[in-house]
């Protein structure tokens, strides 16, 4: 009697529609990876990378007035104007930085005691010719918005370090898939996780390709909080893999003789289908809040998460399991159902 009920209150036939889920899968993925083609041509990386993994300029200044989140972003546009795209534009706590400044007698105390905002300003690196001083016209825009300000430190990111920091980031993602594979087998089978492996890389290959074609069209560069978004988003996704796999298993020991594995497989993803979607829309609403509330400089991080969370919980449902149901019923005898 249990087969024909689980059955009965299924909401979707994953199996059956299978080429489909796959066809939609291919529709997400085939046009970042065509930008990420293009743009190795054009950026030397799939990508266009930002000053963390390029290098660049580091400036910060002191001012005496007090800035709010709303001048960065007027400023932002400013200097735009001029010429200087995609700055990494942050308020310092101005107490901390001029304590480790004053203990390394860096500043002038007399300079630092009117200092109330100190601003650090990241961005590619600024010509300093006297032809084209790029820096000038940072102070330019600085002094015009916001008035006099005490210059705290000028220095220069190398791209030895940006490099270094580009190759520990693919290092993380390769050994985070690494891990989850192995720990998908030895809790499951070889089969879960080499599926489970293949619903992460289509996850983490839709939100880069996204993100190589904003790189195309707007210009966005992806930096260090980049990596942070997609390991996340890979934690999440397997997680919601897991317990698709978990029900799947669970159902197998008891329905195995009485279904075949593709009808406890759309039991299972049934069971779960409103557990996976409720979770992942309250973690969407909350990043939703922070992309469009938020600050500028963690937005780009927002919608990466907005991005990894969607196709993470479409693949948890949609390929993981189908795939899994395809590879087993190509060895399987068939099963005689239940009456």
């Amino acid at each position: 009697m249990t087969s024909p009920l689980l059955r009965d209150k299924n909401i979707i036939d994953v199996v059956k529609f299978k080429w489909l889920w796959i066809g939609i899968s291919l529709v997400l993925i085939i046009p970042g990876i065509v930008a990420m083609i293009y743009s190795t041509v054009i950026y030397h990386s799939p990508m266009k990378l930002g000053i963390d993994f390029t290098g660049g300029t580091l400036l910060q200044y002191g001012f005496e007035k007090q800035l709010t989140t709303q001048d960065i972003t007027t400023v932002r546009d400013d200097f735009k104007k001029v010429g200087i795209e995609n700055p990494v534009i942050q308020i310092e706590n101005a107490d901390a930085f001029l304590k480790k400044q004053a203990a390394s007698a860096k500043t002038n105390n007399q300079k630092a005691a009117n200092i109330k905002s100190v601003i650090s300003i990241r961005t590619r690196f600024l010509s300093s010719e006297k032809s084209n001083n790029e820096i000038n016209k940072v102070n330019d825009v600085l002094r015009s918005s916001f008035g006099s300000f005490v210059p705290l430190q000028v220095s220069a990111i190398g791209p030895t370090l940006g490099t270094e920091l580009f190759k520990n980031a693919i290092f993380a993602l390769l050994l985070a898939f690494a891990a989850i594979v192995a720990y998908l087998a030895f809790r499951f089978q070889l089969d879960y996780g080499m599926f489970a492996l293949i619903a992460l890389f289509h996850d983490a290959l839709f939100v880069c390709g996204m993100f190589s074609i904003f790189g195309l069209l707007f210009g966005t560069e992806i930096d260090s909080l980049f990596i942070t978004a997609v390991l996340t988003v890979v934690g999440f996704s397997v997680h919601d893999t897991i317990v698709v796999f978990d029900r799947i298993r669970e159902n197998s020991r008891f329905l195995a003789k009485k279904m075949s594995f593709n009808d406890v497989v759309n039991a299972s993803v049934n069971q779960t289908l409103a557990r996976s979607i409720n979770t992942s829309l309250t973690v969407l609403i909350t990043l939703l809040a922070l992309f469009f509330l938020g600050g500028v400089t963690t937005r780009d991080f927002v919608l990466a998460m907005i991005l990894g969370i969607f196709i993470g919980t479409y693949s948890s449902i949609f390929n993981a399991s189908t795939l899994l149901a395809m590879w087993r019923s190509k060895g399987a005898k068939p099963t005689p159902k239940a009456a």
